[in-house]
């Protein structure tokens, strides 16, 4: 079985919790359960979640400007990662 990786700039889906359905982008790595996203709405980039990688459905996309940022130790704003959800999604 080979899996998609849940990593830093990838999208995933919430497959459990309140939040599921919604889309997020992976912003942090906790361990290897664990992931930290957002989505810029009411998950901001200053009040992440903390997901296990279980609950979460990789959709196969990822944001390299995103991951290239988080990488380098640069902020990321709330609307770019609305932006980015939103051009995804289409």
């Amino acid at each position: 079985m080979n899996k998609m990786p849940i990593e830093i700039g990838s999208i995933v889906i919430s497959k459990a919790g309140r939040d599921q359905g919604r889309r997020f982008l992976v912003v942090g790595e906790v361990d290897e359960d664990f992931v930290m996203v957002a989505n810029g709405d009411l998950r901001k980039m200053d009040r992440q979640k903390k997901k296990r990688r279980k609950h979460l459905k990789p959709t196969g996309l990822k944001v390299a400007e995103a991951a290239k940022r988080l990488a380098e130790g640069r902020s990321i704003e709330d609307h770019e990662v609305r932006t980015w959800l939103s051009e995804e999604e289409e």
